[in-house]
């Protein structure tokens, strides 16, 4: 199921993990932020590797859609010491995120 892959994502996130992070994505990967694109395994890992320095912490998901090979989420987030309103989509191909946008807004 296409929530058993969001369900661990948090988890390799919470416990900063960042091989268990990086195992979710594939080869051909993409992240999509306003301020940063990250393509392919090189710069995904130095992305979340710099990310995960931030001590993100999810503190409560206030929506979450996923249909078919597609998450939608709104959480509530702690990153760096800064409580946001996290949103984003992840696209899964193979059972792996191929696809990934996401952005933060201060609450």
């Amino acid at each position: 199921m296409i929530e058993d892959l969001f369900t661990r994502q948090l988890a390799a996130i919470a416990d900063g993990d960042l091989e268990a992070v990086l195992a979710q994505y594939r080869e051909d990967a993409m992240i999509v932020r306003l301020d940063r694109v990250a393509t392919g395994p090189e710069e995904i890992r130095a992305f979340f590797a710099a990310y995960l320095e931030l001590k993100p912490r999810v503190t409560e998901i206030k929506a979450l859609q996923a249909v078919n090979d597609t998450i939608f989420y709104n959480a509530v987030m702690t990153v760096n010491n800064n409580q946001v309103n996290a949103y984003g989509t992840l696209i899964v191909r193979d059972g792996r995120i191929w696809r990934q946008t996401a952005a933060a807004l201060p609450l």
